[in-house]
């Protein structure tokens, strides 16, 4: 929160103050599909059923007061507003479009650059999301897992019925020159029953400008599934495979973010996933009946643990920075347990995503759920750079001696 009295000579420096930089707008509430892993629906929070069906014009004009408010009153350089639901497309293109032309109205003149972007299904994307998308400069992210067989597998629709077909038709359609530039790329979700290597190639096969990764959310109460034959890391061991199948293609097919921030990281640089580093997390959810919540991915741990007490009615984004569920959010290495302080890679892990943390006996005081899959694959992706950096001084050397 910024100071209303300036410091005297001997007050402590004052701390900078707590800015959200990712607004993850809950335009619609409810799904059209029915994916049996999904943590807004298939976990422990059943917060979606009082919502309303879609955000009101009067919420969804406070709450772009309220964004265009924080960014101009914080300057950050760069801000993303991601439509999210549910399935934010089953609202409309109507309500899409009102929401993103007051977006864009109150973010004028601002200094911080506003991404605007949708997270979907696909599944009722057409021409007509897509003109109202390319009016107001929304980009189109979309969930796909990989190969048919392992998408329809988990991702049905509400009648059980595999949904690959329609979301490979919507992507053909994304693809087409007119709206190339609005497609953002694709998330997938790590499928222990579906070859890495053969998931990468069919997500490849869309020509993403992107692709991102996501493990399936979990906790030690909860845990992952893993084969009973997995063996020690199975997430890790799957990654890493996919890892050298794309840090191996003798040209780069697309940008992996997963591992991009990886190795950015390595090099002496900052991740841009929420997986790795210790900066903490800087996203605010709000829901369609005004509700100002912390990271959804909470929802993973309880009924309760992703929601505050706040409202966009009554609270803007800097009461909201101030809450202590939201100080606990961004703590990054301070909110980490003592194991994984004295961790030599915490630096690069970042102790996972917190909600991966959480026990019912000690809340988010421990490592991750993934802890040694996320060790597995660094260590992997350490191996692979310290080769190819001996491989290249070879070479070098090499062509020295031929002169």
């Amino acid at each position: 929160m910024r100071c209303e009295a300036a410091p005297s000579a001997t007050s402590p420096p004052a701390e900078p103050a707590a800015v959200f930089t990712q607004f993850v707008v809950k335009l619609y509430s409810r799904c059209n599909f029915g994916c049996p892993d999904c943590y807004v629906y298939e976990h422990r929070d059943r917060g979606w059923a009082a919502q309303p069906l879609v955000m009101s014009p009067a919420v969804m004009r406070r709450l772009s007061g309220r964004i265009a408010e924080h960014l101009r009153s914080h300057r950050p350089e760069r801000a993303q507003v991601i439509l999210h639901g549910g399935e934010p497309l089953l609202a409309g293109p109507p309500v899409l479009e009102r929401f993103a032309r007051r977006l864009r109205a109150d973010c004028q003149g601002l200094t911080t650059r506003v991404d605007l972007l949708v997270q979907t299904n696909a599944s009722r994307l057409d021409r007509a999301f897509l003109e109202t998308f390319r009016r107001y400069g929304i980009t189109v992210g979309v969930s796909l897992d990989g190969t048919a067989e392992s998408h329809d597998r988990r991702r049905p629709d509400r009648a059980g019925r595999g949904t690959h077909a329609e979301v490979a038709r919507a992507l053909t359609l994304l693809r087409a020159p007119r709206y190339r530039p609005l497609y953002g790329g694709l998330l997938c979700v790590v499928d222990l029953e579906a070859d890495p290597v053969e998931t990468y190639e069919a997500l490849l096969a869309h020509e993403p400008p992107a692709v991102d990764l996501l493990l399936p959310h979990a906790t030690w109460h909860f845990p992952p599934p893993r084969p009973p034959d997995g063996g020690e890391a199975p997430y890790g061991r799957w990654l890493a495979a996919l890892f050298d199948r794309w840090f191996d293609a003798p040209r780069r097919e697309t940008a992996l973010r997963l591992f991009d921030s990886l190795l950015d990281l390595y090099l002496g640089g900052t991740s841009t996933s929420e997986m790795w580093g210790p900066y903490g997390s800087d996203v605010v959810v709000i829901q369609p009946s005004g509700l100002i919540e912390y990271n959804d991915v909470l929802k993973t741990v309880s009924a309760e643990a992703a929601r505050s007490a706040l409202h966009i009615g009554a609270h803007n984004f800097d009461r909201a920075a101030a809450d202590p569920g939201f100080a606990a959010e961004r703590a990054g290495l301070a909110g980490l347990c003592a194991q994984c302080r004295s961790c030599p890679v915490v630096d690069i892990c970042g102790g996972g995503l917190r909600a991966h943390r959480h026990s019912p006996d000690n809340g988010f005081d421990n490592p991750s759920c993934y802890c040694a899959d996320l060790s597995f694959l660094i260590g992997h992706v350490r191996e692979r750079l310290t080769h190819g950096v001996s491989m290249l001084r070879a070479r070098f050397v090499q062509g020295r001696w031929s002169a």
